[in-house]
């Protein structure tokens, strides 16, 4: 197994890809903020409303999937685009 680069393995994020076929690791809040092109404060605050999909791993760390982020993703695009904000 070839080893990445940490620069590599975010740029993965962005655009999608991944050498290792359907398997999906969690992200950390950072990496969300990352793909969704927000600050992890804007993370933080959508995870305390409860308006992103999440996972609690051990109690505290907060984690995401992919597979829930793109759904969550275009629709927040849509409202940015149409001028809604909540």
């Amino acid at each position: 197994m070839a080893q990445t680069s940490y620069e590599e393995q975010r740029e993965e994020l962005t655009d999608g890809s991944t050498e290792q076929g359907n398997a999906e690791f969690p992200l950390t809040v950072r990496d969300a903020a990352l793909y969704l092109g927000v600050s992890p404060q804007t993370v933080y605050l959508w995870v305390e409303r409860k308006q992103i999909p999440h996972l609690r791993v051990m109690g505290r760390n907060i984690r995401f999937l992919k597979s829930d982020l793109g759904p969550f993703r275009a629709s927040f695009k849509r409202e940015v685009e149409n001028g809604k904000t909540e």
